[in-house]
């Protein structure tokens, strides 16, 4: 419900070029939500780890960020979610936009972030930010995942497992989401 309400909220689909910061537990669902809406879906992430995988969930580029990488993607974008829970160089990615381009945070980093206002002026850019929906986006959001078959990437770890699965969760070691079996308790 995290990446498909902003998406739905912003009218993002077939035409729409789109960007996904980071490719972990809500950028990987991200990526498959906005390519079933008929995006064309670009992750920008840390490293070339997950290219591949970013290819399976539908992803048609990736682009590991760099000064190069953003020079080069100048104003390609109508819409960045940034799906990440580390700090970004928010006037880097507001240059990336297209004018009445969005930058929607839905990864929450603990670090104060700044931008230039200047950098929302060239395009009349947004930044904003979604949390949930209500229970009719939420049934909406069910029913377009079973329709074309978009389900997390999941692992399923016992209760003692917690404390091992946090550090890997701090590690970036996580692939790219843990379930707890309960029936372990």
């Amino acid at each position: 419900m995290t990446t498909y309400s902003p998406l739905k909220k912003w009218n993002v689909g077939k035409g729409s070029r789109v960007a996904v910061v980071g490719l972990g537990g809500l950028g990987h669902i991200a990526v498959q939500f906005a390519h079933a809406l008929g995006t064309d879906v670009t992750v920008i992430g840390h490293s070339e780890s997950k290219k591949n995988e970013a290819a399976q969930f539908g992803a048609d580029n990736y682009y590991v960020s760099s000064p190069e990488v953003f020079q080069k993607l100048a104003g390609q974008f109508d819409f960045i979610l940034n799906t990440a829970t580390v700090d970004i160089d928010v006037n880097a990615y507001l240059n990336l936009l297209r004018v009445d381009g969005k930058l929607v945070y839905v990864g929450l980093g603990a670090a104060h972030q700044e931008y230039s206002v200047f950098s929302l002026f060239a395009g009349e850019k947004i930044i904003t930010a979604s949390n949930v929906g209500g229970v009719p986006v939420t049934q909406e959001m069910l029913d377009f995942a079973g329709k074309h078959g978009i389900k997390p990437k999941i692992e399923i770890i016992d209760p003692s497992y917690v404390p091992t699965a946090y550090q890997r969760v701090i590690n970036s070691d996580v692939h790219y989401r843990f379930v707890i079996d309960i029936s372990k308790l």
